[in-house]
């Protein structure tokens, strides 16, 4: 394997995993349920692709990986297809209730008798790129005006891409934290709809339904393996990826759930100082990374409360480990299917690589030549300019 792997420093934290009830009430079986029963309704759907890397497995030294590729869900590039715009139907429909005075339907929604009503209800978020794509594309659906606030960093191929769906993009000139702290302000005050995948004291029920829709990425998963994996390396960012699917494992496979491992950059690293402080924490992003899709400094609280009971292990992992891991996959290095895939898609990837030729973290993780591991490709090539100049030999070696 790469010499860029085998000398990358991770670091490491051991979390405090407990026999909690946060993966059964915070996100509850009703509402992985109730999510997989919508989306799987939706035109377009079907499950994406879990690619085995047999390859890669032998020649780490682990029995089994597995990636989920979620590049082809609903033709946008990610797993975010499956939150942002159910979190958006579900903010409508509780609205349209409330306005009307009468139950509004998910389906009348969906099916546009209720296109002018949603027409004066403004939804809008802050995202780093594929959140605000999801929201944007439902958005357009349902018929409602959404608005989308970006950080400087994130890209122009991003941010057209929402465009193209209908959106304002309002860009500004801090970072992803900021973004998140204006759409709050602007909704609050022009009485709009914040559309979030991160909660805030006060603010829980759309980054739930948000949580909820990754569980249909997480059903398809557990129903298409014939044995629980023994790790799943997750993705950090706010934590709601992590929390869905750290609850949909621990739901479907009781004692026999994998153990959760949490990736992070080391340029926004906030689950990780969380693990080692034991409380939510915040840092400040004084640089951003190459995975755009994880650079925030602040965690949900609703996320937390799930992976502090449900995650024994959080690493943090250097940029330079990342375009090679993209390169790895798309061009088929180990032997297996190609898989071209976005630079948040394979922090998983490449701390597994990482950790597993490090002997001394390998047996922090329990990582030996048994191990089944899932990995979590949350985005394809979501801006092809980025992807080609990673593929080209940019983008941290």
């Amino acid at each position: 394997m790469q010499d860029v792997f085998a000398s990358a420093k991770l670091n490491y934290a051991a979390g405090d995993p407990a026999s909690g009830a946060a993966a059964q009430q915070v996100l509850t079986p009703q509402d992985f349920d109730d999510a997989c029963v919508e989306i799987m309704a939706w035109p377009g759907y079907a499950p994406t692709p879990l690619v085995p890397l047999a390859g890669l497995a032998a020649e780490i030294g682990v029995a089994r990986i597995d990636y989920k590729h979620e590049g082809p869900r609903f033709g946008l590039g990610s797993f975010k297809a499956l939150g942002g715009s159910y979190a958006a139907l579900r903010v409508l429909r509780r609205e349209l209730t409330r306005r009307l005075g009468h139950p509004v339907s998910l389906e009348d929604i969906r099916a546009g008798r209720y296109a002018a009503d949603c027409a004066r209800v403004t939804l809008v978020s802050a995202t780093d790129g594929n959140h605000g794509r999801s929201l944007a594309w439902g958005c357009q659906r349902f018929g409602a005006p959404c608005r989308i606030y970006i950080h400087a960093e994130v890209s122009e191929g991003r941010a057209a891409a929402m465009r193209d769906l209908g959106a304002e993009v309002i860009r500004i000139s801090g970072d992803y934290d900021e973004s998140v702290r204006l759409a709050k302000e602007e909704a609050a005050a022009n009485g709009w709809f914040v559309v979030s995948d991160t909660s805030w004291p006060g603010y829980s029920e759309p980054p739930r339904d948000v949580m909820a829709g990754y569980g249909v990425m997480t059903r398809e998963i557990c129903e298409a393996l014939q044995q629980p994996p023994t790790h799943v390396f997750l993705q950090g960012g706010v934590g709601g990826l992590a929390a869905s699917v750290a609850a949909g494992l621990r739901q479907f496979y009781g004692p026999d759930a994998p153990r959760v491992v949490i990736v992070e950059p080391e340029l926004a690293d906030c689950l990780y100082q969380s693990a080692r402080n034991r409380a939510a924490t915040t840092v400040e992003i004084a640089e951003e990374t190459i995975m755009a899709g994880l650079s925030c400094g602040e965690p949900s609280e609703m996320a937390w409360e799930i992976l502090s009971e449900e995650a024994s292990d959080f690493l943090t992992i250097p940029d330079e480990i990342v375009a090679p891991a993209v390169r790895l996959l798309a061009a088929a290095q180990t032997g297996d299917p190609v898989v071209e895939a976005g630079e948040s898609a394979v922090a998983g990837l490449a701390a597994l690589i990482a950790a597993r030729g490090n002997e001394g973290l390998a047996a922090k993780l329990g990582l030996d030549a048994g191990s089944r591991v899932l990995l979590i490709g949350s985005e394809g090539v979501t801006d092809p300019a980025i992807f080609n100049a990673i593929m080209e030999g940019a983008g941290h070696a």
